[in-house]
């Protein structure tokens, strides 16, 4: 009787042990990368021939008309954002389209300094090809955002980072 409860001991300390390792305490786990990118979808291009034309009218400035003769290769990404993070200054090959799934995230694009607030539940154009931005997390809680990307290269990483503009104090 003896030797079968000394087994059940060693399994049973077998399994705390187990349970255990797999259940740490948060402190001892590496804490989420500053801004982490999930791809929900692998580069796809479109089978037919596709044309986009974004319109984009943003508070204070002139519509600005994005066209695109071949949209091809997407990819959709989710993108979660830490409290405090911040888009290093970049641009993107082609369109954006962000959809802010969870939190706030403010936007600025180096053309007028301007912060502008994208809380959850909404969503908004940036039209790549140059224009120079960046944007970060201004709360206690993650941003997640979904982005779609158009004109994405065939591999390698979707945006471009640039210097910082001299006038943007962000």
């Amino acid at each position: 009787m003896s030797r079968k409860r000394g087994a059940a001991g060693a399994a049973a300390l077998i399994a705390v042990l187990l349970i255990s390792v797999n259940v740490l305490p948060s402190a001892a786990q590496e804490p989420p990368a500053p801004i982490a990118t999930e791809f929900l979808t692998e580069r796809a291009v479109f089978t037919d021939d596709v044309d986009l034309k974004l319109k984009n009218k943003v508070d204070g400035k002139a519509t600005e008309v994005i066209n695109s003769k071949d949209p091809s290769r997407t990819v959709v990404a989710r993108i979660t954002v830490q409290p405090g993070a911040q888009f290093p200054w970049h641009t993107h090959p082609g369109p954006v389209i962000v959809n802010v799934a969870a939190g706030l995230l403010v936007y600025v694009a180096a053309d007028d300094c301007v912060e502008r607030d994208y809380p959850v539940g909404t969503a908004f154009i940036d039209p790549g090809r140059g224009h120079v931005h960046t944007a970060f997390n201004p709360t206690a809680e993650p941003t997640v955002l979904v982005a779609t990307f158009f004109e994405a290269p065939e591999a390698g990483p979707l945006l471009t980072p640039v210097e910082p503009p001299t006038d943007c104090v962000v």
